[in-house]
């Protein structure tokens, strides 16, 4: 018996110590971020990657597929854009842009925010797909409701195998998009395919860049994550279309190597690519914000982004993920920032995030 207790009491002792060395540094943490720490902006600058959805109430012409409906993942977006799915049914679509609105009006930092609508799956006849399309927020209902907020911006979704998509890309720039989104492996689109040349050349005479996904999805239920190779990026690029990589190609292997390195080697072949931060803060992404940071290839490449709403959601992004590179204070501190946008700046900019990448917004998007 003696011998028992002694021996469950080292083992204890052996227990306490491996709990306390694995949870002093999230206790106690560093203060060693990415980069050397930056001032921000004097001035307000953009969020050029936020999201919106609607169930189709007030006339929105939005949808959600039944999969998505009935999906916990809704639930979660909806209670992030601060809004229940009675007010949506009772007030219109237009409150999740409203609630958008106000909470941005409310930052510090970021002054204006570009809001993206998302075309569906077409069918063999170049119509709106609706069994296949999980989300759909088209780009009139956009076109109609920014406006009405002075810090909104928005950003067109044209599925290029539209028979109109030309006279679509057109209609956007006339009515204020400044750039073009896709979400490749959900839409189906397949950027390197060469119907879609014409399509690039209208977007280059009229300006518009193509912030579109890189790496692998999974806001979705389904997707074919191979559309999203960076590597079938080289065809729009070789056409001159400014594009932004969404996420920075930070998930996902594609011909058994990492997309965020295939991401890296077209850096240095086209001046005309980019990549947006949205996302590189989240807990599925740890360590991609410092590597993109300090990887030359992505020197004067990177521009300011969050994917809103998903910043909201904080059992996703949290300082807290972060006890090697923020101190104890640095991440109470954070934590506390009630606005989403200030929070998000804040996270950032103590982990290094250059001046330079806040306002590149600002040369990039049509104006």
């Amino acid at each position: 018996m003696h011998l028992l207790k002694k021996y469950s009491s080292r083992l204890f002792a052996c227990a306490l110590l491996l709990v306390t060395l694995l949870l002093a540094p999230l206790l106690l943490g560093g203060s060693h971020p990415y980069q050397p720490r930056e001032p921000l902006p004097a001035a307000a600058f953009i969020d050029l990657h936020c999201h919106t959805a609607g169930l189709g109430a007030g006339g929105s012409g939005c949808f959600v597929s039944a999969a998505m409906r009935h999906s916990f993942k809704l639930r979660h977006y909806l209670k992030a854009f601060g809004v229940t799915e009675k007010e949506i049914l009772r007030e219109g679509d237009a409150i999740v842009l409203t609630r958008l609105s106000e909470r941005l009006a409310a930052s510090r930092h970021v002054g204006r925010a570009v809001v993206l609508a998302l075309d569906g799956v077409v069918d063999a006849h170049g119509e709106l797909d609706r069994a296949q399309t999980e989300v759909y927020v088209p780009n009139e209902f956009l076109a109609a409701e920014v406006p009405k907020h002075a810090n909104l911006l928005w950003g067109a979704s044209i599925n290029p195998y539209r028979p109109d998509a030309l006279a679509r890309l057109e209609w956007a720039r006339a009515h204020g998009a400044v750039l073009v989104k896709w979400l490749p492996s959900v839409q189906h689109i397949d950027p390197a395919d060469p119907r879609l040349i014409p399509f690039y050349k209208k977007m280059v005479s009229l300006g518009l860049p193509l912030l579109t996904h890189t790496g692998n999805e999974r806001s979705f239920t389904q997707a074919n994550d191979e559309l999203c190779d960076p590597d079938r990026l080289r065809l729009p690029l070789s056409e001159g279309v400014t594009v932004i990589a969404a996420h920075a190609a930070t998930t996902g292997k594609f011909a058994g190597e990492r997309s965020f390195d295939r991401l890296a080697r077209l850096m240095a072949g086209y001046p005309n690519l980019y990549a947006d931060l949205s996302s590189l803060t989240q807990l599925n992404k740890l360590g991609y914000l410092g590597e993109v940071l300090r990887r030359p290839e992505f020197r004067h490449r990177l521009l300011y982004g969050t994917d809103y709403p998903l910043i909201e959601i904080h059992a996703l992004v949290s300082p807290w993920y972060f006890p090697r590179q923020l101190s104890l204070r640095q991440r109470w501190t954070i934590g506390r920032i009630a606005n989403p946008w200030d929070r998000d700046v804040a996270l950032k900019q103590a982990l290094g995030v250059p001046a330079e990448i806040w306002t590149r917004a600002d040369t990039i998007l049509a104006r």
